[in-house]
């Protein structure tokens, strides 16, 4: 996760919706909408991109012959929240088969997924990155897994309010969410 240039002083006439944020093309970018404000960030690096790679083919190598569930990649856009909107963007994304929206939507799904990681980028600020764990927690994400490359550490968020914190010797624990998964953190680093 880049730390993000949120485009300041919008009038509230000028906030963008979801709509026009799926229309807007601002090339080479990553783009979220935060409570209707634009935030743009340049593209991750390369430990990020390698990082997210590796953990989003453990879950979906986990979800797949299970048939458990989609797993999402990068940058997949979610409308966790309306008037004004909110569209926020995981490294990876996992959801339920029950709840995989079907027939697939052209655009942002209006819903939450079960679990959102995010993997952070060196310059990421730590308020920025509490802010989208709350949005992801209160739109009800189940966990919420913050990898920090850099120092070997992740956080699990839970929508029961409770936090672990896991070093490079412990795994991943899918929970209730993806039940029997399990992925050494070492790995994915």
């Amino acid at each position: 996760m880049k730390t993000p240039l949120y485009i300041e002083h919008m009038s509230p006439a000028a906030m963008m919706t979801a709509d026009e944020l799926l229309r807007l093309n601002l090339p080479d970018k990553r783009t979220e909408l935060v409570r209707g404000v634009l935030v743009v960030r340049e593209p991750a690096g390369y430990r990020h991109g390698a990082v997210t790679m590796n953990l989003a083919v453990a879950i979906n190598d986990f979800a797949r012959p299970r048939k458990l569930g989609r797993v999402l990649a990068a940058e997949t856009g979610f409308k966790l929240f309306s008037n004004p909107d909110t569209v926020r963007a995981p490294d990876v994304a996992f959801i339920r088969s029950d709840r995989v929206p079907e027939p697939p939507p052209a655009g942002f799904p209006p819903m939450a997924p079960d679990l959102a990681v995010e993997v952070l980028s060196p310059d990421d600020r730590p308020g920025a990155v509490l802010e989208k764990v709350g949005d992801w927690l209160n739109a009800g994400v189940r966990l919420v897994w913050v990898v920090d490359p850099m120092r070997s550490l992740a956080r699990v968020y839970r929508t029961d309010g409770t936090e672990t914190l896991l070093a490079a010797g412990d795994a991943f624990d899918g929970e209730d969410v993806l039940p029997g998964f399990a992925c050494p953190l070492a790995e994915v680093l």
